[in-house]
């Protein structure tokens, strides 16, 4: 087995190693071996856990939470939540960490386990690996706490109502969302109660979708990597516009008033003019990724905005904007953050904020989102059962070299692995669409014969 942790956690197929029962109950007793150092006095230390709507996370729930309790820590059990809904408890709630059981935008048969400090942020880098390390040498097997030093379990019932709350919060009070018509695609995934509640009691005439989890429906054709039931219901409902969000809640994807999907890069730019124009874009700073779209670069450059470059991955983009001392930083996938408002990406605040705008400027979504035109870019995923390096292919190589040349200065090719999923990334952007699809194609071709 490889390293445990990839860019977002622990993730893989449920039931299969490393997202086992066994793997699971592990990970509990060394995290909470872990924050046992931090002091709490007299006080038992404690661990808060959420979930989304995966069957496999009742399985993983009780492992987790049995490991845990193993080491002499309580827990919390919250129930299905999103990933930033267990960052705000974790920190409101003052405990030691918070665990997710989520794959994120993976299809149901995956799920994984996020871990997230006592302040809300992503466990770093350093913690993991000594998770990682307790679990792999055994020594964690050798601490067994005995009689009432063992930890309880316990529910939390209002934790719901408290992050609602919370992101409500984070909506200017001047404002309401009385007179839109939103639909949300919960993508029958974690946000299904919540979202609804949220957008209804600021104002907003709500119309849900995909907000029936069955366990095995997450993410099924719906959410922000799949707009088609939603581009489609806010053309019937003649709504104002479409919010959808992944399977635990932290990317956001819209729609406008005509049927036309936004990317991230187009949220984005979107909050950063409002940034600039209130005077809190600290440092003038916006931070994307290698996949940000260049038509996010030029609409950057019009505002006088400067963008940083961080590679793929919200924690990257999270590292990069505390480093350079931004607020405001994310990806076209959808994920952003606002630091000024929460430790990590949140689909609802993300919406809140895309709200925000349009109710300061009085105009649809789709004036809001000229600010960007998006070069023409093709993204293709190819499945894979191996990541050698790309560099180490020469086929790819040669390829990769004769797509540069034919595009020069006019577009740009990535190709990359998933640090999440067994998938190979192509994506080019171009000039023209015609130029850009075919150089996708051709590229994706070279990698499905050098990698198979």
């Amino acid at each position: 087995m490889g390293r445990l942790f990839g860019t977002d956690g622990v993730r893989g197929v449920a039931n299969v190693e490393p997202m086992t029962a066994e793997m699971a109950l592990e990970i509990g007793r060394a995290t909470a071996y872990v924050c046992k150092r931090h002091d709490r006095g007299k006080f038992k230390h404690r661990i808060v856990i959420g979930k989304d709507t995966r069957l496999s996370g009742y399985m993983i729930e009780s492992a987790l939470t049995a490991g845990i309790c193993s080491m002499g820590v309580n827990v919390f059990l919250v129930g299905p939540m999103p990933t930033p809904g267990i960052a705000f408890l974790t920190h409101s709630m003052r405990a030691d960490a918070g665990l997710v059981i989520s794959a994120s935008h993976n299809p149901y048969q995956d799920n994984g386990i996020k871990i997230f400090s006592r302040t809300g942020f992503k466990l770093p880098d350093g913690a993991e690996d000594e998770i990682e390390d307790l679990i792999t040498s055994g020594h964690i097997r050798d601490i067994r706490p005995t009689a009432n030093d063992v930890g309880k379990a316990t529910r939390i019932d209002d934790a719901r109502g408290r992050y609602i709350v919370f992101c409500k919060d984070t909506f200017p009070d001047d404002l309401s969302l009385d007179g839109l018509k939103i639909v949300l695609d919960c993508a029958n995934g974690a946000t299904y109660k919540i979202a609804p509640i949220i957008f209804s009691e600021l104002g907003a005439d709500v119309v849900p979708i995909h907000t029936e989890p069955n366990g095995l429906n997450i993410n099924d054709r719906c959410g922000s990597q799949f707009t088609q039931d939603l581009r489609a219901r806010v053309l019937a409902e003649k709504a104002d516009l479409g919010l959808a969000f992944d399977g635990d809640g932290d990317r956001l994807i819209a729609v406008d008033e005509q049927g036309r999907e936004l990317t991230g890069d187009h949220i984005l730019a979107i909050c950063a003019k409002v940034y600039k124009d209130r005077g809190w874009l600290q440092n003038n700073l916006v931070i994307g990724t290698v996949m940000t779209n260049y038509g996010f670069h030029v609409a950057m450059r019009q505002l006088g905005i400067e963008v940083g470059i961080a590679p793929v991955g919200d924690r990257y983009v999270l590292e990069m904007m505390q480093q350079r001392g931004a607020v405001l930083g994310g990806e076209a996938s959808g994920h952003m953050i606002f630091l000024n408002r929460h430790t990590t990406g949140d689909g609802m605040i993300s919406a809140l904020q895309l709200l925000a705008a349009m109710c300061n400027v009085q105009q649809p979504l789709s004036a809001l989102a000229r600010i960007l035109t998006p070069a023409p870019q093709q993204i293709i995923n190819l499945e894979v059962r191996q990541k050698p390096p790309l560099a180490e292919l020469p086929a790819l190589q040669q390829a990769l070299r004769a797509a540069e040349a034919e595009l020069g200065d006019r577009g740009r090719v990535l190709i990359r692995y998933s640090g999440t999923q067994a998938l190979c990334r192509v994506m080019v952007e171009g000039p023209t669409e015609e130029m850009t699809q075919r150089l996708a194609r051709t590229l994706a071709e070279v990698v499905r014969q050098s990698i198979g």
